[in-house]
């Protein structure tokens, strides 16, 4: 009596099957359960009493959350169009094969293999107003020098997007470099024959048909914004004060620090429902430029 063998396509198909429970529990199941205990009273440890929306109206009278989400878009707007800027800058000169384009390599893409963690203790090193750049040029003798920002509340998370470009730029520059390799050299050919500028060919030719490429960049720095907790505990700790707090931070320092879980998967529901509301935008103005 022969033996009934499944088919191969069904066998991986049950290989998978662990690991599909193990995302579904471990990633949704954690979601889903965090979504739950902002809707209670947890405080210390996790309390399933119903509370309604006393978690979110706690968290929406306390200042440093105001401070903490509205540095998550200044400081996602401009880590992301920077990096963005710089990185197909960068490409485009490597594309152009300009002198040093070696150096430059070494140069941008040597950050991305480090951790935020290393990136933030460099620049916080770096722009330390008593030990940092300030320090040196004063030591060179322009004593009205200041380059402060570091210890400015005002000011203080710009110095976040310094660090985090000059951290992710080589990232976009490399994927970037590669898109531009793909481009048919015909396209290249045609423009030189028609006598267009090779500004305008990457300006209205070239970038347009990498668009693919630039959103792959775009979700990838998004993501760093998102979870941009270790480059602020190392470069700031969350100061002065709390002017450089990301929602990262807050809900970590809520969770672990002050204990407080309900609060913190209160902020957490609400960084969630942030990126689903972007990516809903996103995706309704892609609909609406191809119906264009």
């Amino acid at each position: 009596m022969r033996h009934k063998t499944f088919p191969a396509h069904m066998m991986a198909r049950f290989a998978l099957v662990p690991s599909i429970l193990l995302c579904a529990i471990g990633f949704y199941g954690a979601m889903l359960w965090t979504v739950v205990i902002s809707f209670t009273s947890s405080t210390i440890t996790p309390r399933y009493e119903f509370a309604g929306l006393a978690q979110y109206v706690r968290l929406f009278t306390m200042d440093r959350w105001h401070v903490a989400y509205t540095n998550m878009f200044v400081f996602g707007a401009l880590y992301i169009a920077c990096s963005l800027i710089f990185g197909v800058l960068l490409a485009i000169a490597l594309d152009q094969s300009i002198r040093g384009r070696n150096l430059l390599q070494t140069i941008f893409l040597y950050p991305i293999a480090l951790s935020f963690i290393v990136t933030g203790l460099a620049w916080q090193w770096l722009l330390n107003p008593t030990t940092g750049l300030q320090n040196y040029v004063r030591g060179l003798g322009f004593e009205s020098f200041a380059f402060d920002w570091l210890s400015s509340p005002d000011r203080a998370v710009y110095t976040l997007v310094i660090a985090g470009v000059w951290h992710a730029a080589g990232l976009v520059m490399a994927i970037m470099y590669a898109g531009l390799g793909s481009v048919d050299g015909e396209i290249w050919r045609a423009g030189r024959v028609d006598g267009i500028p090779r500004t305008t060919m990457y300006r209205r030719i070239i970038l347009p048909m990498l668009k693919p490429v630039i959103i792959v960049c775009v979700v990838l720095l998004s993501m760093d914004v998102i979870k941009s907790y270790e480059l602020v505990v190392a470069m700031t700790g969350g100061g002065p004060g709390y002017s450089t707090d990301l929602p990262a931070k807050f809900v970590v320092d809520n969770l672990f620090t002050r204990t407080n879980i309900g609060l913190a998967s209160a902020a957490a529901t609400l960084m969630l429902a942030s990126i689903i509301v972007l990516l809903l935008l996103f995706g309704w103005l892609q609909k609406e430029r191809v119906a264009r």
